[in-house]
């Protein structure tokens, strides 16, 4: 199959389904072209070796990859941020009508909403079937993360979420509780498949060791480690609670791996309040998050809690389970859900202290055997659920569907 990836996010950004989900389709004998932006998230600014400009055409790993002009932000301004998906949306749409390939079929990815908007345009003229991945759950997401708190704009995105999905051929959703919010607004159950996220293996396994300072501070320590963005979404004040009942446990340290808007005052609280078994570790390369994981004794994923996150899988959840590591799954749903089958960790109450740190001990004082037995579980059950080959299997099966159809 000739398959366009429309994606805003790609290589050298961090994504999801970037250059590993490029590869492995055309691993699996298809043709992959890919169309993107100019690479500037997370920071807001165009990488380096990168410059901004109408187009620019490369190859990747004998992948075709056009990108073209955005207004590169990522900054709390809702008006830039949408500036910036409007700006990539836009020039997605002329260039993928007039300057990509003939496909069979698009794969679009969400979000932002506005890449849905410009694939159902490159459908119509083009004639080539959609399939819309769905991330996040606008205007769910939007509201929840306070990234949009107006009602009446919040109700326009979701009428144009409707749209999309109205229009689009076929829609993937990571996880069950998004499948059935879709059915729940009208969405037929045929329409919608579940296909959960992988991680970025190759960069997992083929970690670079983590530098010497920071060694030093994870040695000889049962570690529970965070990792990944520090927002308000996260709520990470809550671990910083458990970490002062825990203070007793001298061995039991608290890691904080990553940066976010949140990161400076969860510090400077660290700072002022003496709490002494919380280290940070700044935001490292993909090619070195493999190295600080493989230190950690349990790893952590915790959000506020919110009725949208029990129905989402946070994506940092694949990588610890391909990393064979325990999990402390502080997410209700889904997301405990997996951890439940896999019998790889333990699972406790969102923003909930008393629940963490119950779960916390509970892994602590086990043997060592029944720890590394937990991380085993969680290794076999990402490799036969949740790996890249499996979820790609997946997404050609429904490529070939609605191509035929």
């Amino acid at each position: 199959m000739k398959i366009l990836l429309l994606t805003q996010w790609f290589d050298p950004e961090p994504t999801f389904k970037g250059l590993a989900f490029a590869r492995e389709l055309q691993q699996q004998g298809h043709q992959v072209q890919v169309l993107t932006g100019f690479p500037n998230y997370p920071g807001g600014k165009i990488y380096d070796g990168y410059k901004l400009k109408l187009y620019q055409r490369e190859q990747i790993d004998g992948i075709s990859v056009l990108r073209v002009a955005l207004y590169p932000n990522h900054d709390s301004s809702a008006l830039k941020r949408i500036l910036n998906y409007i700006s990539f949306a836009f020039m997605a749409m002329l260039f993928g009508i007039f300057a990509t390939k003939k496909a069979d079929v698009i794969y679009a990815y969400h979000p932002p909403l506005t890449v849905g908007l410009a694939a159902i345009f490159i459908k119509l003229f083009r004639r080539t079937p959609v399939v819309y991945d769905i991330q996040d759950m606008w205007p769910d997401t939007l509201k929840a993360t306070g990234m949009l708190n107006n009602q009446r704009i919040l109700n326009i995105v979701g009428r144009v979420c409707q749209l999309v999905y109205y229009f689009v051929d076929h829609i993937v959703v990571l996880c069950p509780g998004f499948k059935k919010l879709l059915n729940e607004r009208g969405i037929s159950d045929d329409k919608v498949s579940v296909i959960y996220n992988w991680c970025d293996e190759n960069s997992l396994t083929q970690a670079q060791p983590i530098k010497s300072e920071y060694q030093q501070l994870l040695q000889g320590r049962f570690n529970i480690l965070f990792a990944g963005n520090m927002g308000k979404a996260q709520s990470l004040d809550t671990i910083l609670d458990v970490s002062m009942e825990l203070r007793s446990e001298s061995k039991i340290q608290f890691v904080f791996v990553g940066g976010g808007t949140e990161t400076e005052r969860l510090k400077q609280r660290v700072l002022d309040e003496n709490i002494e078994n919380v280290v940070f570790i700044p935001r490292v390369p993909m090619s070195e998050v493999g190295g600080v994981l493989e230190h950690a004794d349990v790893l952590l994923v915790h959000l506020k809690r919110d009725p949208l996150f029990e129905i989402t899988v946070p994506s940092k959840t694949q990588a610890y389970m391909a990393m064979g590591k325990p999990l402390l799954m502080a997410v209700s749903g889904d997301a405990a859900d997996i951890v439940q089958k896999a019998k790889c960790g333990c699972i406790a109450l969102s923003e909930d202290t008393e629940s963490i740190k119950k779960a916390i001990l509970e892994i602590y004082h086990l043997s060592t055997d029944e720890q590394r037995q937990l991380g085993l579980n969680a290794k076999q059950f990402y490799d036969e659920n949740l790996s890249l080959s499996r979820g790609t299997q997946q997404f050609i099966e429904i490529f070939k569907r609605v191509e035929d159809a």
